[in-house]
């Protein structure tokens, strides 16, 4: 097996820099790093990460728990977590706890259930000996996932983490919510009805909490009649159209495009059309929302982002080698607006 000091002598560096490099800290030109990458590439040289971890008590391997990969913001940002630690030279192990695939949607606030699962996953990266841990939800809500005591440097992605000591990266859905209701008003509209997650979803709350602030900055007086409350799925969709349609609204806001995609059936069926009747906007940029015809303006969540954003801070606390979690804090990633046909100017 090529050792360090080869590629060192192969690269006209230092052991120290090769080192540097390998285990991701940032004390060398790009120029440097790229040149020893590209030797490392062509070398195919392994670096023994258990017995790097027994000399200097770190591994260079980062553990990746996540609720369940079905979930479809799952993949795109677990994806983005990856490569960015690759990138950085540390390697990921990740766990699914499936926690979908074998109790549905009924264990959101069973926390037995989840520590059932959740603590045999963080035991079997600790026993690993993982430098840090990723704790990737499939929904937002506030979750008790470590101790404030727990022994490597942890965090929560797409959720609140119940204790203040840990990092957490979330989209900013009061942002979201407040950012499409100004984009409808400037687009003429003033009756504006909103399709809305569950009641009790804390991505639900956050989005009519934008939706209110954007109304009340604009003088619009707030009716609760204009809010009706879906599951996220299409028929649910389907049925607040009929209703917001009854009340007088000219655009409707739903917050997921699957329910957006249920207005445009109850449209259909009626013989009106998005973006000539009435207005739909959508929340995702889900694979669907550019085949509805006419095509859906919706709410783009940035994954990727909140993947990088995510392992970026992680591996930036291991290369500080902090001791404590004074800088943990709450890092919300905006959205972003994609206009398309469904949206009609009342000016």
């Amino acid at each position: 097996m090529i050792t360090q000091k080869e590629i060192a002598d192969m690269c006209g560096v230092s052991t120290s820099t090769i080192s540097n490099i390998l285990n991701g800290k940032l004390k060398v030109s790009e120029a440097t790093r790229q040149r020893v990458l590209e030797v490392v590439r062509k070398t195919g040289y392994q670096p023994n990460y258990f017995a790097q971890g027994m000399r200097k008590q770190k591994t260079n391997i980062i553990g990746i728990i996540t609720e369940d990969l079905i979930q479809f913001s799952s993949p795109p940002i677990i994806e983005r977590i990856m490569a960015y630690c690759e990138d950085m030279n540390y390697r990921t192990i990740l766990v699914n706890m499936r926690m979908y695939d074998k109790w549905l949607n009924t264990w959101y606030e069973d926390e037995k259930k989840l520590q059932s699962v959740l603590q045999p996953a963080i035991q079997e990266l600790l026993s690993i000996k993982v430098d840090g841990i990723i704790y990737v939800a499939g929904h937002g809500r506030i979750i008790n996932c470590f101790p404030d005591d727990f022994k490597v440097p942890a965090m929560v992605v797409y959720s609140y983490s119940k204790s203040s000591k840990f990092t957490s990266v979330v989209i900013d859905d009061e942002k979201g919510g407040y950012d499409m209701t100004r984009y409808l008003i400037s687009r003429g509209h003033r009756k504006i009805g909103v399709i809305a997650g569950t009641a009790d979803n804390m991505h639900t709350q956050k989005r009519c909490l934008g939706y209110q602030k954007a109304l009340y900055e604009d003088g619009i007086l707030y009716n609760p009649d204009w809010i009706r409350y879906g599951d996220w799925q299409r028929e649910s969709g389907y049925q607040g159209c009929g209703q917001l349609l009854n009340e007088g609204v000219t655009a409707i806001f739903c917050m997921n495009d699957d329910m957006a995609a249920g207005v445009y059936d109850y449209l259909y069926e009626h013989g009106m059309k998005a973006g000539e009747d009435i207005s739909i906007a959508g929340y995702d940029n889900m694979e669907i929302s550019k085949y509805l015809k006419p095509a859906l303006t919706t709410n783009e969540i940035p994954f990727s982002e909140i993947g990088t954003k995510s392992a970026e801070i992680m591996i930036r606390s291991l290369m500080e080698e902090s001791e404590d979690n004074e800088s943990a804090e709450v890092v919300r990633i905006p959205c972003q607006i994609i206009e398309r046909d469904s949206v009609r100017d009342l000016k």
